[in-house]
């Protein structure tokens, strides 16, 4: 299971790496055009609002998985262990209720827009909704792995605190070269 999580993690990555090099390539190459050039290319621009929705929508799904969202975590590192898991569900449950929420939304926006296009590209504004169909539907998986951890007892404490500080990121990866470091001693 890990082996899929870590695949379909390394290929949204590599969507959000596409999508910002595009965009790049593309805002750059019309402001050298412009100026340069006194010509532009039209469609550029709204490409480049597309994806940058999109690499908006893959990101979201990628920080909900790394616990990378804001969030204050003061009140909740003072409850005991019960007090945690019981407002961990509730915030699940409330990301999980808003994700069908914005999935209905943006499955009725896809529908409406399929017949409307963009002005320079000729693409359909239902391109836009349905990236957020998949993020929802992305979003809903993560929520219904994390309380299935949680309702089988296979959380640790430090799991149940949504919101990861900077300091702690830098300790995880100094713990986890330490640890790969004795890993290649061994072997």
């Amino acid at each position: 299971m890990n082996k899929l999580i870590n695949k379909i993690t390394a290929f949204l990555n590599f969507l959000l790496a596409v999508c910002l090099s595009l965009m790049i390539i593309f805002v750059f190459g019309n402001v050298v055009l412009r100026y340069a050039f006194d010509s532009g290319i039209t469609w550029s621009e709204e490409v480049s609002r597309f994806l940058f929705i999109w690499s908006i929508l893959i990101g979201s799904i990628l920080a909900l998985k790394d616990n990378e969202h804001l969030g204050v975590d003061s009140l909740i590192k003072k409850l005991s262990i019960t007090g945690k898991k019981i407002v961990y569900v509730i915030s699940n449950l409330m990301i999980l209720a808003t994700m069908v929420l914005v999935f209905i939304g943006c499955w009725k926006l896809t529908i409406l827009n399929v017949d409307q296009s963009a002005p320079a590209t000729g693409m359909p504004y239902a391109y836009i909704y349905a990236v957020g169909c998949l993020m929802c539907a992305c979003m809903v998986l993560i929520v219904f792995a994390r309380l299935y951890r949680v309702l089988a007892g296979k959380m640790e404490e430090r799991e149940f605190i949504m919101t990861t500080d900077s300091d702690e990121l830098v300790q995880q990866n100094e713990t986890d070269n330490d640890n790969h470091e004795e890993g290649a001693k061994k072997s």
